[in-house]
């Protein structure tokens, strides 16, 4: 506590040596695997709510929220409380997969939120202390109960960083999992949208799964985001939600829910399921369900609990503080209806930046549910080729009569969307970047964002990305200008 109090005393006087220092040590000791500490050279000495206060004494709107981690923002008052009151108790920190008042206390909150038809059912498992290895014991868990191994899973999803959670998500490079189409607007993999390119993801789905000659055998379970993130904020719709659900109950196919970023009100729904109203077989819990502390769970229909003792365990699953922490914050989200709040701010955000920035040239998309907001940078213009190296719009060659009716969507910028976030770090704004060519700029402020900090962070977001379009206007410009127009190779 004392060199972080040393570092913070000095961030109105010799911090900023300090700040550099901690950097420099940074990157010469830490892994080249680190990512976020790449695009936001700061160092946090002091969080409270939405605010960072970094080394160097400058102070940051937080919308990264440790990845969704945090839904009452930084070091909340009852998750303060809630750990204090373990830590002043003398109870044990941690304890396996022993049974104890807090881990009773946490299960019970946790059960009450679940959506119905599954709480009066379910049973619990405690992870180790991350997502993907609540993921990898979903997977687990239904190809023990199916006897059965294939895994459906969606193009775009994030599902974690171990084996298995790769393996089901969209980066996958030994693909062992089947890969369905995830429905999208923008970039409709139909290239219509809306809910005819809703309707022909399901169908596809339902071909392959009832097709002899598919090469799909029935699988074991299929895994889904409700909205996916790190996918580039993409909300499934709940008529397709429910059509997924009604699928692989027809075929007795386990489906799984990956709430780790969409659940305890993130979404406008204490789960994102919950929009559609279909209860998954298995949900699979993280980040803000710990409080800001780690702990994973999946919660499952107890017919599918045949594991024998000791076939997913974990030395970290009895984290009691976490526990505490979580019990604090599900208690404070259910009681003070912020599932309600997120999904009116939201909303209000939504309409505020598509009126703001939606009509800019270098905006493709601005898209979310709640306080999962996503603003997709394309390519103002369509010279030269997009980045999965198709030529761009208009120039794509004809493959229909009725080629005008389908979407094509221009090339994505992810440069464009390093810009906006370098801009916005320069305005005290931190955001997160995701999307398949990591060109949407991402917002996941807590559920306790107020009108008035919204709004701030509003401000600081348009005014970045409108200085990203207007530079990219005078370069390409000044380019023209120089050189004359660009060419295509042909």
């Amino acid at each position: 506590m004392a060199v972080t109090e040393s570092v913070a005393e000095g961030a109105y006087g010799g911090a900023p040596a300090a700040h550099e220092g901690i950097l420099r040590r940074q990157s010469a000791r830490e892994s080249s695997a680190r990512t976020y500490a790449r695009a936001l050279p700061i160092v946090p000495v002091r969080a409270r709510g939405l605010t960072i206060e970094g080394a160097d004494g400058r102070r940051y709107l937080d919308c990264l929220s440790g990845a969704g981690t945090l839904a009452l923002g930084h070091n909340h008052p009852v998750v303060l409380e809630a750990i204090r009151k373990v830590l002043d108790s003398g109870a044990p920190l941690s304890v396996l997969d022993l049974a104890t008042p807090v881990k009773d206390a946490f299960i019970t909150e946790l059960f009450r939120t679940l959506p119905p038809g599954l709480a009066d059912r379910a049973r619990v498992q405690f992870c180790g202390p991350a997502g993907t290895d609540a993921v990898e014991a979903a997977l687990k868990l239904v190809r023990a109960a199916t006897g059965r191994t294939g895994i459906l899973a969606f193009t775009g999803a994030y599902h974690g960083m171990t084996a298995g959670a790769l393996a089901a998500s969209g980066g996958a490079r030994d693909v062992q999992v089947t890969r369905l189409p995830y429905p999208q607007d923008y970039r409709c993999p139909f290239g219509t949208g809306g809910p005819r390119g809703a309707e022909l993801a399901a169908r596809w789905t339902e071909s392959l799964l009832d097709d002899p000659k598919s090469g799909v055998p029935l699988p074991a379970g299929m895994i889904l985001e409700p909205v996916q993130g790190e996918g580039g904020v993409i909300p499934a719709p709940d008529d397709w939600l429910c059509r997924m659900r009604q699928l692989t109950a027809d075929r007795s196919v386990p489906l799984i829910a990956d709430e780790i970023q969409t659940g305890v009100g993130r979404t406008g729904a204490f789960w994102a399921v919950d929009h559609s109203g279909i209860t998954p077989d298995v949900m699979v819990l993280s980040k803000a369900i710990g409080g800001s502390l780690p702990l994973a769970v999946i919660v499952y229909r107890d017919d599918l609990d045949v594991w024998q003792p000791g076939a997913h365990a974990g030395t970290f699953r009895g984290n009691q503080l976490a526990m505490a922490a979580g019990t604090a914050t599900l208690t404070y989200v259910r009681e003070n209806g912020l599932a309600a709040r997120a999904a009116d701010l939201g909303s209000r955000m939504l309409n505020r930046l598509r009126e703001s920035i939606g009509d800019l040239p270098c905006v493709g998309e601005v898209r979310g549910r709640g306080l999962m907001i996503g603003v997709e940078l394309v390519e103002p213009e369509t010279d030269g080729a997009t980045p999965d190296g198709m030529p761009a719009t208009g120039d794509r060659p004809a493959v229909a009569d009725d080629l005008e009716s389908v979407r094509i969507p221009r090339p994505a910028a992810p440069e464009l969307a390093e810009a906006v976030q370098r801009e916005c770090l320069q305005r005290g704004l931190i955001v997160e970047l995701g999307g398949r060519h990591a060109a949407v700029v991402r917002l996941l402020p807590p559920l306790t964002l107020s009108d008035e900090q919204a709004a701030a962070v509003l401000d600081r977001l348009t005014d970045a990305v409108a200085a990203v379009a207007r530079d990219h206007l005078d370069h390409r410009t000044h380019h023209r200008r120089h050189h004359g127009p660009a060419r295509r190779a042909d």
